[in-house]
């Protein structure tokens, strides 16, 4: 159900667009910030265009708030549609969440809690995007700091039934889950066992700060190695998924997350060069 795996990519920063520009590099294609291109012409949108003729995208949101119970913003899902559009990406993707109230943008993703109104409302406000964009969207697991007493089941099951009942796609963080797993003190393997394999288009690793008894996604270290570990076991159950490393804060010249995202690649081709085997035996 998932669209075939363009490979590995990274976040495009504008400190790296000089880089791009240059000289091809070894990356297979680019996740772009919606948000930074929903925009009326500008320098912004004449950068995109000559990414575009190097590289194909996949459009990434931070703010449709799907989670809202304010409603969806006619205006941003406007600006969004004319965007992909614009740059026909690969596919378009947010979070699960919500972004603010009353009109006011947080500027954070802020869980939901995990109940049947809930996701009464977010399947509902899946359906109206899907049909405004013509096309099915990709959502994100957020990394969270806190649970809300109205959960009425947990997040991974929450996750299956927004895919399945919207159907929609999915856009397995994995240093998210990571995240979340040490502050609440699940199985982050378990989460991941419970997800829909077929429903997972698109794969997320990234840093995050380590403050003892918590830890915070923050986007500035790199990938850390229990993450790594989890991201074996990602390519074990979901096979070749498209995969990309994200960096914010601290963001090292590119040659350093191309390095980065190698070990990804190496990573990924051993674990399905060795599933191969198994797979073709229970096929025969």
């Amino acid at each position: 159900m998932r669209k075939e795996s363009p490979g590995f990519g990274l976040g495009l920063r504008p400190v790296h667009y000089p880089d791009f520009m240059r000289e091809p590099q070894a990356v297979d294609w680019l996740e772009i910030i919606s948000e930074n291109y929903m925009i009326p012409g500008g320098k912004p949108l004449a950068m995109l265009d000559a990414i575009l003729e190097r590289y194909p995208v996949a459009m990434h949101g931070v703010s449709l708030s799907i989670g809202s119970t304010d409603g969806l913003d006619a205006h941003y899902l406007a600006e969004l549609k004319a965007l992909a559009k614009h740059a026909q990406p690969l596919w378009i993707s947010d979070h699960l969440c919500w972004t603010g109230v009353q009109g006011r943008n947080a500027h954070d993703l802020l869980p939901l809690p995990y109940s049947e109104e809930a996701l009464r409302l977010v399947v509902r406000h899946v359906n109206q995007v899907q049909d405004t964009l013509g096309q099915r969207i990709v959502l994100e697991n957020v990394s969270s700091y806190l649970d809300y007493r109205s959960s009425e089941m947990s997040e991974w099951e929450f996750l299956r039934q927004v895919a399945e009942q919207a159907d929609c796609l999915l856009l397995l963080d994995v240093n998210n889950t990571y995240v979340s797993s040490i502050n609440h003190g699940f199985d982050a393997i378990g989460f991941m066992d419970h997800l829909p394999v077929d429903r997972v288009q698109q794969i997320h690793l990234a840093g995050h700060s380590d403050h003892g008894d918590y830890i915070v996604d923050t986007h500035d270290h790199p990938v850390a190695e229990p993450v790594w570990e989890l991201y074996r076991h990602a390519c074990a159950r979901f096979g070749e998924v498209a995969t990309m490393i994200e960096r914010d804060d601290n963001i090292p010249d590119l040659g350093v997350l191309i390095a980065e995202l190698n070990r990804a690649r190496t990573l990924a081709a051993g674990i399905l060069d060795a599933e191969t085997p198994q797979k073709l035996e229970a096929v025969s």
